[in-house]
């Protein structure tokens, strides 16, 4: 038999490139499961190892128990307590063994060593596979549709590797056939030993990028580069390109004589229309580029919030923007990174006169000024009164008339506003019950949100549901429900 054993582990090593010592680990696993089944079939839990000589093929069969603490001695069949054994000579963690009589290598060993064996096959060539294309994520893929699944379609990738194509990640309206020749994108190698390893997909930005680079050599020889991709899958894209070379011009070198190039592009993704746009460092002019063909009147941003303000004479204007369907102004705010708020020039008037006489209301009603001067602050820039409490003294000089003094009274009862307000907001603000604070995994600020929605003990929170605490800042669902559980295990103390 050792001989037999010996064999095999060539055979199969040769065969399959495997390691030998991975090979003599599955048999040896295989011999445990026969000598459990065969000998203690009444005692599953039994603790047994064989070892094989690698250079012979002999093997030996231990069984085997774990020394421990007389409180941990649960499973005498592969467990010993150490008052049991001589305390000099064991301590706990120790491993006793016993050598017993090795089973045969016979056609039930044979059998189970061959699933093992089978198994670990299938691991090494997963890992193999991704090992080869885990450093070509993002990569175009080129392949040939194999055969269709019940959700998507296997790519033969050529080199005994396939891929995924799941409908999910396909075109709108895209139908394949077999042995037909498809681009797309690798975004992800699956290292689990289940489902599909290698995915594929042709909706993702990348698969723009890609197609462009193909079809554009100065995007391949990086004098364009590409910035970022929004893209509606099949139906319509942006691409924000920058040039290394002040003397090409990056968008026509993107559309090509005649656009031929993004015709070609256009092609392989089913039509998709692609507005090709010049990337700026000024966020203001890299918004208005994304939003052409519209012309912008006028943007206000707010760089701390990421929004802008994006104003137009006609409504004619404000339809290009927006797009058919939301499309331009959904993907030029994907592209940008802006929240864009689109709007005419009336409306943006309107809202100005209505911001600025809630404004003068307001520095009328709580700073006791007269409503010209409250005017004359809005007009200046003020927009809240904690600004006038504490701006420099220079900035109210641009009003006429108003002397040091007149603005020393204006700031100091500025700061009484702020103070009072806040004065008012700690009054109001509910105090977390000490407890719940130090609640395992509770952060303070957690607790205080909670308080200011009536959970002020452990006892409020063990009567939440997870969906209660879903609008607090930074407590995803599953801490929330850690919070709960700990928070109720008082309930199984009592």
């Amino acid at each position: 038999m050792s001989r037999e054993i010996l064999t095999v582990v060539e055979t199969v090593s040769n065969e399959k490139g495997l390691n030998p010592e991975d090979i003599f680990e599955a048999i040896e696993d295989a011999l445990v499961v026969s000598t459990k089944k065969k000998v203690y079939t009444e005692q599953p839990e039994v603790a047994v190892r064989v070892a094989i000589d690698r250079a012979t093929g002999d093997y030996d069969t231990y069984r085997y128990w774990t020394v421990v603490a007389d409180e941990d001695h649960e499973m005498p069949a592969c467990q010993l307590a150490i008052t049991d054994l001589d305390q000099e000579e064991w301590s706990i963690g120790d491993i006793k063994e016993e050598q017993i009589e090795s089973i045969e290598f016979g056609r039930i060993a044979a059998t189970q060593a061959k699933q093992v064996i089978i198994q670990k096959i299938r691991e090494a060539e997963r890992a193999l596979v991704a090992d080869a294309f885990e450093p070509r994520v993002g990569e175009m893929m080129y392949g040939e549709v194999k055969k269709q699944t019940r959700d998507g379609y296997i790519i033969d990738l050529g080199d005994n590797a396939e891929g995924y194509l799941s409908r999910d990640q396909m075109l709108p309206r895209e139908q394949l056939r077999a042995k037909s020749r498809i681009n797309a994108i690798l975004y992800h190698v699956n290292r689990e030993n289940r489902g599909a390893q290698l995915l594929l997909s042709r909706t993702h930005p990348e698969m723009l990028s890609a197609l462009m680079q193909k079809e554009v050599p100065e995007i391949a020889e990086q004098i364009i580069e590409i910035r970022n991709v929004a893209r509606l899958p099949g139906t319509r894209a942006k691409i924000a390109v920058k040039t290394n070379d002040h003397r090409i011009d990056p968008v026509g070198a993107c559309i090509g004589m005649r656009g031929t190039r993004i015709q070609a592009v256009q092609q392989e993704l089913d039509g998709e229309r692609i507005d090709v746009v010049v990337w700026s460092d000024d966020p203001a002019q890299f918004i208005i580029s994304s939003l052409e063909p519209a012309d912008v009147s006028s943007i206000i941003l707010d760089e701390d919030t990421q929004t802008a303000d994006i104003i137009f004479s006609t409504n004619d204007q404000l339809a290009r923007a927006i797009g058919s369907q939301g499309q331009n102004v959904r993907l030029a705010s994907e592209l940008t990174g802006y929240k864009l708020n689109m709007m005419l020039e009336e409306e943006y008037q309107q809202r100005q006169q209505n911001e600025s006489k809630a404004f003068i209301e307001l520095f009328y009603e709580r700073l006791e000024v007269d409503k010209d001067l409250a005017q004359a602050l809005v007009d200046i820039g003020f927009t809240s009164i904690e600004e006038i409490a504490y701006v420099p003294v220079e900035t109210f000089y641009d009003i006429e008339g108003l002397d040091d003094e007149a603005i020393d009274m204006i700031q100091e009862r500025a700061k009484e506003v702020v103070i009072a307000d806040e004065l008012v907001k700690q009054q109001n603000m509910k105090e977390p019950s000490q407890e719940l604070q130090e609640l395992e995994g509770m952060t303070v600020s957690w607790a205080y949100k909670m308080a200011q929605k009536d959970i002020i003990t452990v006892d409020d929170l063990a009567e939440q549901a997870v969906f209660d605490l879903e609008d607090i800042e930074g407590l995803d669902s599953e801490t929330a429900g850690k919070l709960i559980m700990k928070a109720r295990e008082s309930w199984f103390d009592e």
